[in-house]
């Protein structure tokens, strides 16, 4: 089922001389169960794709679709409360509220949100990240790569439609990095849930089912060159 489609997206910063076009012209679709790489160099626009997908920022043109409901047609406020049931954020700042500790992180959640994860899903995804010991500390007690986990944790309690990760494995280790992608890759193939993934993290490529390269504000689907062994960005 198509949850996300993107129409003829464009999005310029300034004008005359000015004039930057960080996106131009996207189309892109993508599916509930699928896990989506978004490439490229920084600066080549994906963080505006994120954004803009996660209804942060107006496109300059374009349709942004999330099940139906095209958003670039809301208000700032319906579109607040679009994210808020529909997106889930995954950022490299971890984003947390200092003087919450861990598990509170996720129940404030609870004061805005209905139909949040059970206690037992809770239990179960907190283990699975390796943070069951960390649910009663507070962000400053916990390391980057701690923190980035609770902020994944934080990410799916709320059971998102779509799942937005701006490079969730930076600040982790190989073996918990793994990990954390097995965990997206299950939770995004057991709960039908879309997740696109902004990495430059070369170790995860078998885990994604699509791969799209961003250039210069350009969007390419190299799904089939990766997998065939032609893109550089898996040697």
């Amino acid at each position: 089922m198509t949850v996300l489609q993107l129409k003829n997206i464009k999005k310029t910063f300034g004008s005359g001389h000015k004039k930057v076009e960080a996106l131009k012209d996207i189309t892109f679709e993508a599916n509930s169960d699928e896990l989506i790489a978004i490439i490229g160099p920084s600066g080549s626009g994906k963080s505006t794709f994120l954004t803009i997908v996660g209804g942060l920022l107006t496109p300059t043109e374009g349709d942004i679709i999330i099940n139906g409901q095209n958003i670039s047609k809301l208000s700032e406020k319906e579109r607040s409360k679009l994210r808020l049931k529909e997106i889930g954020f995954i950022l490299q700042a971890s984003n947390l509220v200092p003087f919450l500790t861990v598990d509170n992180q996720m129940k404030l959640l609870d004061k805005v949100k209905k139909e949040n994860m059970s206690i037992q899903d809770v239990d179960r995804l907190c283990k699975d990240l390796g943070i069951d010991d960390l649910r009663g500390k507070y962000p400053s007690d916990l390391s980057g790569g701690e923190r980035q986990r609770v902020a994944i944790a934080k990410a799916l309690y709320s059971k998102p439609s779509i799942i937005l990760a701006d490079e969730p494995t930076a600040s982790l280790d190989s073996d918990r990095a793994f990990e954390v992608m097995e965990l997206l890759k299950n939770e995004t193939k057991n709960n039908k849930t879309t997740t696109i993934v902004v990495t430059h993290d070369t170790r995860l490529i078998s885990y994604f089912d699509k791969v799209f390269q961003m250039t210069d504000g350009v969007l390419e689907n190299i799904t089939e060159q990766v997998l065939n062994g032609e893109n550089e960005w898996k040697k």
